[in-house]
């Protein structure tokens, strides 16, 4: 599935005809974060799951030579998916980075949010005002220093590997397969190389300090479910505990797994299962 005039790749499950959710991925992954978690849904509550690439992820074209990828840049990309899936309002599911884009838009666009489901993420990270001038600094260098060769795998089994070996977040193999193997191109030698751009990786120019990122979630008007991952990244997020307070609505529930719980084989049946419960107990709420 293209949308966004060509900007965007996703993939689907479900029936075209039912109501239709969307799902936002976490950074360096793609719509195949959800391949587990979505039939599940689709089965339960009858309805039509759309997960996205964002730019720069998975089958999504790469941004502009010049072009870079700040969190706040993805939310015209994903209001322009919602106008071409006809979706005046939905329920958005994110994942880690996928749940700071679904922050921002259901704050500065409420009447499009009707629900919000996060996964071990919430919002942005954030920096102290007097550490402005030390991120510039570090992604300025990052942008300026000479790219080496990405490198290239002879088989998928080894990516899988690299993949293991070298996220930021723990994973184990059978958890980071899909997600690599959507995340692979092959070339005309057989080999390997990552779709994904590797101007991702760059440290943001710039963060939000502590109070524009709880200014921003306090705007959040649509019942919210934050699913926290025991060993998931948001264990030391700071400022985590404030931010839920600011949710008026918020259910905040903490599931055994790391940080794609959705997508380990172990923890994605207890995590659809409280998607399901709680979007049942919110059916008749109003939304806004």
């Amino acid at each position: 599935m293209i949308l966004g005039e060509g900007r965007l790749a996703a993939l689907s499950w479900g029936d075209d005809a039912a109501p239709t959710w969307v799902a936002l991925h976490g950074w360096l992954d793609n719509a195949a974060t959800f391949s587990r978690l979505a039939p599940a849904l689709v089965t339960a509550l009858g309805i039509r799951l759309v997960a996205l690439d964002l730019p720069g992820h998975g089958h999504s074209p790469l941004r502009g030579a010049h072009a870079d990828y700040p969190l706040w840049g993805y939310v015209p990309d994903v209001l322009d998916a919602l106008d071409a899936l006809n979706l005046n309002a939905t329920t958005l599911v994110g994942h880690s980075m996928g749940a700071g884009v679904a922050s921002l838009i259901a704050a500065a666009t409420p009447e499009r949010v009707d629900r919000l489901v996060l996964i071990d993420g919430l919002a942005s990270t954030t920096n102290e005002p007097g550490e402005t001038v030390a991120q510039l600094q570090a992604g300025l260098r990052a942008r300026r220093r000479s790219r080496s060769d990405a490198g290239d795998y002879a088989s998928l089994d080894d990516a899988v590997t690299a993949r293991v070996r070298g996220g930021v977040t723990r994973i184990d193999a059978d958890t980071a397969r899909p997600i690599v193997e959507r995340n692979l191109a092959r070339k005309g030698d057989g080999r390997y190389q990552w779709r994904t751009d590797r101007r991702l990786v760059y440290p943001s120019l710039l963060r939000w300090t502590p109070d524009q990122m709880l200014a921003t979630v306090a705007a959040i008007r649509a019942p919210v479910l934050l699913l926290q991952a025991s060993a998931g990244v948001l264990t030391q997020r700071a400022h985590l505990g404030d931010a839920c307070r600011r949710i008026d609505r918020l259910e905040r529930r903490i599931l055994s797994g790391g940080h794609h719980l959705h997508l380990e084989r172990v923890s994605v049946a207890q995590v659809a299962s409280e998607i399901v419960s709680w979007h049942r107990s919110t059916i008749g709420e109003p939304v806004s």
